[in-house]
This record gives C-alpha cells, sequence and structure tokens, in this order.
C-alpha cells in the first residue's frame, strides 16, 4: 500500500484555483475574469492580487511561502504555549539570561498584522473570499484582541508597574495559540502518507504531557504565594525524599525543582497514592480537588479516543481509508493527473461540508422533513427567474419530500401481482439535492442528453460555446438564483452550451423525473415555466432560435390540457375535472372539432358538471343549436 500511495501528495485545503481538463483550464487562464491573466498566479506565490481587492495585497492561505511561515509559526507556538505556565510559575520577572526569549512576541506580533490579508473560506459558501474589508471584520471580530493581548511584554510591564501580582496573570492569554497546534494536529491526521494510529497517539500524549506540565507549574506557583518564613506549610517546603530536604526551596536549581513538581503532578494524575508528595494547607487542597476532577474528564477522553482508534469510528479516520482505497483504484487503472485531482478534491470539499448528510433525516417522520426542506431551499426556489409567478402549491411541491414506491417487475405476468405484494420497495426521496462543486469541474457538456436542472446558490458558473475547431466562447457567467440545463430538459433536447465553474459553487439539483411529475399536476405553472423560459433567454440569439419549439411545447401542453378536461367531462368524472380547472384549466378553450366541455357535458346530460362549469366561468353562449338538441334528448 505504501508503494502505490507513494506519488500522491497531502491532500490539503480545496484550493479555489483550477482543477479541471487542459482546455478548461487553459481558457479560464487566459480569460482570468476580465484581467487577461489568471485570478490567480503560481500557487507557489503566497501574495496575490485577486480580483474586488482594490489593488490590496491578499496572502493566499494555500500558498507555498505562507505554509511555510505558518510551519515555523507552529514550532514558535509550541514554545509559547509551553513556556507561558512555566514562567508564570517558576519566574518573577526573567531573569537576565532569558530576557532575549521575549522577543518571540515580535513573531507573533507580525503574524497578527498578516492575518489582515489572509483570505478565507467562508464556512456557510466554501468559497474562498478574497475582499480585504470582509477579511478586517472578521478577524476583529474574531481572534485579534487576544491575539494582540499575547503579543505584550508582560513581564517588562510586570516590573514598570512595581510588581503588581495582577499584571502577571495576563500571561495565560498566550495559551491561545495552543490552537495552532490544534491545527497541526488536524491537518497531520488528513495526511495519508502519515500513519493515522501514530498521529493520534502523539497528539494525545502532547495533550497528557501539557496538562500535567501546566499542573506541575500551578503547584509550585501556589509554594511560592507563602512567605519564605512558613514555607514548612507547603508542599514542597515540607518534603523530605531520603536524607534530601527542601529547606529554602527557592534556591534549590531550577531542574530539580520542576522535575520535582512534575513528579507530583503526573502522580496526582495518575492517581497512584504513594502519600510521599501531598498537599499540606488549605488551597493546595483545593486545587488537588479541582485538579483529580478534571483528571476525570481528561481520563474519559484519552480513553474514549484510544477506542475509537481501535473500532475506527471517526469520521476523520473513514476519509483517510476511503481515500487511500481510492488512489489505489486510481493508481490501477492509470488514471491522469488531471482526473485524479478533480476526484480528490471533489472527496474533500465532502468531507470538509459533509453536505451529503440527507441520510441523517432518515429516521424523522416525512411531515417533519418536508418542512425541514421547504426552510432549507423556500427563499432559494422563490428567487428563481425560471419559477418566477408560479403558485405557492407548486413550489411547495418542487422543495419537500416526496414518498415513492417502486414495484419491481418480472417478465412473466403471472408473477406480477406477486412481485407487487412481496417485492414493494419504498424510499423517500428528496427532489432537490444539495451538491458542491470545485473550481474547473465540467457540470454539464455540450451536446449530451441532461437529466437534471440545477439552481445556483453560491458560487459562479460560466456557460461555454465549443466550436468545431474547440475553440470556446464565453455565452455568460452563472450567478446564484440562476438555472442551467433548463433549456435541455424542458425542450427535450441536447445541451446547447458546456457549464464549468469557475468558483466553489453550492447548487440544488432537480431530477427531470420528479419535475416532469409535479409540472403534469400544475399546467398553470408549467405554462408560466415556459413562458419565463422563453423571455429569459431572449438576449441569446442561439437559445432565440428555439422560439418556435418552446411555443410549439406550449401550444402541445395547452392541446392537451383541453383533451384531458372534455375527456373528464365525456365520462362524468367530476372529481378529476375539479382537479384540472383547479390546476389552471381554461373551460372555455375548444379542442380540434370545436368542443369545450360545456359541449361534452350538456350533450352526455351530466348536470352537475354543467352547473360546475358555469359556476368556474364557462360561457353558455357558445352552445350551438346541434348542443341544444342534444341537452332536449
Amino acid at each position: 500500500m505504501g508503494e502505490e500511495i507513494r506519488e500522491e501528495f497531502e491532500l490539503n485545503e480545496v484550493e479555489d484555483t483550477l482543477h479541471g481538463s487542459v482546455g478548461s483550464r487553459l481558457s479560464l487562464f487566459s480569460k482570468g475574469f476580465g484581467f487577461g491573466k489568471s485570478k490567480w498566479e503560481s500557487e507557489n506565490n503566497a501574495l496575490k492580487v485577486p480580483k474586488g481587492c482594490h489593488s490590496g495585497i491578499v496572502i493566499h492561505p494555500n500558498g507555498r511561502k505562507y505554509r511555510m511561515w505558518v510551519n515555523t509559526l507552529f514550532l514558535w507556538s509550541i514554545y509559547s504555549t509551553f513556556f507561558a505556565p512555566l514562567e508564570f510559575g517558576f519566574f518573577r520577572g526573567l531573569p537576565e539570561q532569558l530576557q532575549q526569549l521575549e522577543c518571540a512576541q515580535l513573531i507573533f506580533l507580525v503574524d497578527v498584522i498578516l492575518q489582515f490579508f489572509v483570505a478565507y473560506r467562508d464556512a456557510h459558501t466554501y468559497r474562498m473570499v478574497y475582499d480585504r474589508k470582509c477579511i478586517t471584520l472578521r478577524y476583529l471580530k474574531g481572534s485579534f484582541a487576544l491575539d494582540i493581548l499575547g503579543c505584550f511584554p508582560w513581564d517588562v510591564i510586570y516590573k514598570m508597574t512595581g510588581r503588581m501580582e495582577i499584571v502577571r496573570y495576563f500571561m495565560w492569554i498566550r495559551l491561545y495559540r495552543a490552537r495552532k497546534i490544534v491545527k497541526f494536529f488536524q491537518k497531520m491526521e488528513k495526511d495519508i502518507r502519515i500513519n493515522y494510529l501514530f498521529t493520534r497517539i502523539v497528539k494525545l500524549i502532547t495533550v497528557e504531557l501539557y496538562c500535567t506540565h501546566t499542573a506541575a507549574c500551578i503547584f509550585y506557583y501556589l509554594a511560592t504565594t507563602i512567605p519564605p518564613a512558613q514555607e514548612g506549610y507547603t508542599w514542597i517546603g515540607s518534603l523530605s525524599l531520603g536524607d534530601y530536604k527542601y529547606i529554602n526551596f527557592r534556591e534549590i536549581d531550577f531542574m530539580r525543582r520542576y522535575i520535582t513538581s512534575l513528579y507530583f503532578s503526573i502522580v496526582t494524575m495518575a492517581t497512584v497514592g504513594y502519600g510521599d508528595i501531598h498537599a499540606v494547607n488549605m488551597r493546595e487542597m483545593v486545587f488537588i480537588m479541582i485538579y483529580i476532577s478534571f483528571d476525570m474528564i481528561l481520563s474519559a477522553y484519552l480513553i474514549g479516543n484510544m477506542t475509537a482508534l481501535i473500532v475506527k469510528g471517526s469520521q476523520t479516520e473513514r476519509f483517510r481509508d476511503k481515500m487511500t482505497d481510492l488512489i489505489k483504484y486510481m493508481n490501477r487503472n492509470q488514471l491522469g493527473k488531471e482526473i485524479r485531482a478533480q476526484i480528490k478534491s471533489h472527496l474533500r470539499l465532502q468531507y470538509e461540508s459533509s453536505y451529503a448528510k440527507n441520510s441523517m433525516l432518515e429516521d424523522i417522520p416525512i411531515a417533519v422533513r418536508s418542512k425541514v426542506s421547504q426552510t432549507l431551499y423556500m427563499d432559494v426556489v422563490q428567487k428563481v427567474p425560471l419559477f418566477k409567478g408560479c403558485t405557492e402549491e407548486f413550489l411547495n411541491q418542487l422543495v419537500r419530500y416526496n414518498l415513492q414506491v417502486k414495484f419491481w417487475s418480472s417478465f412473466l405476468f403471472f408473477f406480477f401481482l406477486i412481485y407487487r405484494l412481496l417485492k414493494v420497495r419504498s424510499m423517500q426521496v428528496i427532489k432537490l439535492n444539495e451538491e458542491f462543486f470545485v473550481p474547473g469541474e465540467v457540470i454539464l457538456e455540450q451536446g449530451h442528453v441532461v437529466d437534471q436542472i440545477y439552481i445556483v446558490c453560491h458560487g459562479f458558473l460560466e456557460e461555454v460555446f465549443i466550436a468545431k475547431m474547440g475553440l470556446e466562447e464565453q455565452i455568460t457567467e452563472l450567478v446564484p438564483y440562476n438555472v442551467f440545463g433548463d433549456v435541455a430538459v424542458l425542450c427535450n433536447i441536447p445541451q446547447p452550451y458546456t457549464v464549468r465553474v469557475s468558483e466553489v459553487c453550492q447548487l440544488l439539483r432537480i431530477d427531470k423525473q420528479s419535475l416532469n411529475s409535479i409540472l403534469q399536476l400544475y399546467f398553470k405553472d408549467s405554462r408560466q415555466i415556459l413562458s419565463n423560459l422563453l423571455k429569459g433567454k431572449e438576449t441569446d440569439l442561439r437559445i432565440k432560435q428555439l422560439e418556435s419549439d418552446i411555443t410549439y411545447l406550449i401550444a402541445k401542453q395547452e392541446r392537451e390540457l383541453i383533451l384531458a378536461v372534455n375527456n373528464a367531462a365525456y365520462h362524468g368524472d367530476l372529481h378529476h375535472l375539479k382537479g384540472l380547472i383547479n390546476a389552471g384549466a381554461d373551460p372555455n378553450k375548444t379542442d380540434y372539432d370545436g368542443r369545450t366541455a360545456l359541449h361534452v357535458a350538456a350533450c352526455k346530460g351530466y348536470e352537475e358538471i354543467v352547473k360546475f362549469l358555469i359556476q368556474r366561468g364557462a360561457s353558455v353562449n357558445c352552445i350551438t343549436l346541434e348542443i341544444r338538441h342534444c341537452w332536449k334528448l
């Protein structure tokens, strides 16, 4: 397995760069969204000047130089996170030989400045945000205050303020930098080249060592708060190990004091209970009680993580296993680098966004799931131009869950009823499916048969016309609330354009079968959608050529609806007739023979249907002499 994934690189954040076919990448690079160059320069460069930044410098988080800076900052974060408790507990003012360590705060100050220029990925849309104003506001509302306070030289301030003890407590703010260590371990866990078990064990050992290290520093700090004359009333001042007594412990060398404190902390955490070191005063007893209570939670965390490693229950490990199997499959079939990048990027996007979570609602009743679906998607669907003017009932049907029943069929009619009774399979289907796509992916290809309509929720796409010589011509840019695939699905023609992703986008997919089943119930909305389709494509010369096809579809639906109404009137099916009229059918429309539903009902002698049609606005003046004669009969 190691040989098969040797060539693969670590799968970092899903980059908002271009992964696709050679033609797609060259086309996007050449256009560059209006700049003549690509939106981003080479991904090896950390400093970028993207569109919409108003000539400001923006740092891409996946740039090579910025990643080198992050790795350097990680090492300094380890130092700062471990040294802050040590400085608080063992030093009341750093000695001269350690004064230079305070210069490390300048590194974190530089990082604070850089954070105002680092682009970030929006947590909702999963798109990269390059706007300097948004970046600045996000950082100011986030960790800016704690980051800048952590850069203050608290040791110098402590000495300048007359050694006020309260000032030293601000050193604990620097522990906030531990989040950089956490992010590093999260990144290592996702790296399929590194053994996951090894990474997790190192992480758990680090957590345990850091907790015991911090507790050791606090133990010693509690002892130093007692005046030297009463140091015998502290755990270390009263300590005697063999013939060695810790009298005047402040004068003992640093390493002996630290190792003794660390020994006390580890023994207490492990609840061994040797009794050689124990609490003496009330404050030490209170802290040990709190410490042991915290140790119960920490032990549960460590045991739970080790159990998860054995049973492989974490989402990250399942992602790693899936990625490893996928890489083995791609290597075995010798897939190209471009398709590899697309597959891995899409899988990573699935893992990070967790958008394929419709199965989470399987145990919830369908009525509740319908409300959830309406809450999530109704606002988006209402703003789609294609559905402008449609009824509320139609839109509700479009976004709600549906219960479909599928029957297994047999070649022999004799077994048909048995299969209907024994092989019935029900499954809950959601008409709107949420999907994410990374830049460069081609969603619909020109000339292919399309079975889906897509609604753009977030992100940007482009429609491209590909000529015979392979030349590409950009037709339009798709923005939120635009629709594509509608012409091919509604007109039953091949896809006229290629649709390609420009930025990470979130789409809602509607299957053709589900849409047609709804349109058959809502005739008025079906005509409205075709009218909106015709209006929306008026500016497109190529689509305008389909005007006759769309007009034909509208006329065909009208004829089918008239025939359905007259057929219901002919058979006396009042219930079906009411459904057709309520769906938008016009009772005054005539069929190919010039007959209306009122003609047919009057001729057949269905008095209730006649009354219903008159109540619904059917014109009685259209009854001819032949129909009056038939009515008398």
